[in-house]
């Protein structure tokens, strides 16, 4: 399912960060999942197989059905965990990805006024992915906290180990690839399937053909992916390749 790291400085490096990040939460969650996340941890840098029992503690997955999110999915329920995928129903979305999620378990979620909210930051010619990720992290938040789940995970790529798990008020977020130094790359393989790579919804590419400022914040972000070691440079090129199509 995933893979150990060897030879990798870097992947080691964060992996070492994300267990130092847990141990800070640890007295947050239950023992069980404590010492299964760390064993995932330990697979990915000395390839130690682990106990993949069912644990009896509920993760809220933010779930989109992109490749992150669903790799996310897959690994987690590999692991033993009980990952229950919150989608938020967005307008760009079609029925097919509903369709979609619904064989993942997925449950469904809305945020109020949330075109209104987008198209105040198209008015402003301001980037509309950050606040659009905001905004489902909070319907996501929100519907742990009614079903009283404490975990909540994301397919963030970005995070560095030392912020990939941590305790948000009465919340624990974890940021799963993250925790557990995934790339691109690496979740693509998990889903063991062709996988097409692109860039933005298509609320993103409408908004970017009337304001082409979005573009440059695209590849700004594609940029910083990079930089970070989300992505290579293969995969830049390709997502860069598809903003200017836009």
């Amino acid at each position: 399912m995933i893979e150990k790291v060897e030879g990798n400085f870097i992947k080691t490096y964060r992996l070492q960060q994300s267990l130092e990040a847990l141990e800070r939460v640890r007295g947050e969650i239950s023992e069980e999942t404590y010492e299964r996340l760390k064993a995932l941890i330990h697979y990915r840098l000395y390839g130690e197989e682990f106990e993949r029992s069912k644990i009896d503690e509920k993760i809220a997955l933010a779930f989109s059905m992109g490749s992150d999110s669903t790799a996310s999915l897959l690994i987690l329920k590999w692991a033993g965990f009980d990952v229950v995928p919150v989608m938020v129903k967005l307008p760009q979305m079609n029925d097919v990805v509903f369709f979609r999620a619904k064989s993942y378990g997925a449950v469904f979620v809305e945020v109020p006024a949330y075109m209104e909210i987008i198209n105040s930051q198209i008015r402003k010619r301001a980037p509309i992915c950050g606040k659009c990720h905001s905004m489902v992290m909070d319907a996501v938040k929100g519907h742990a906290r009614k079903e009283g789940i404490k975990i909540v995970a994301s397919g963030d790529l970005l995070s560095i180990g030392s912020i990939s798990i941590y305790k948000e008020e009465d919340l624990i977020n974890l940021n799963f690839p993250a925790f557990l130094a995934l790339d691109k790359r690496e979740a693509i393989k998990v889903l063991g399937k062709r996988y097409a790579l692109g860039f933005g919804c298509s609320l993103w590419k409408s908004a970017a053909k009337t304001t082409p400022i979005l573009k440059r914040f695209g590849i700004q972000r594609v940029l910083r992916e990079l930089r970070a070691g989300a992505i290579d440079k293969e995969i830049a090129k390709a997502l860069i390749k598809d903003i200017l199509r836009n």
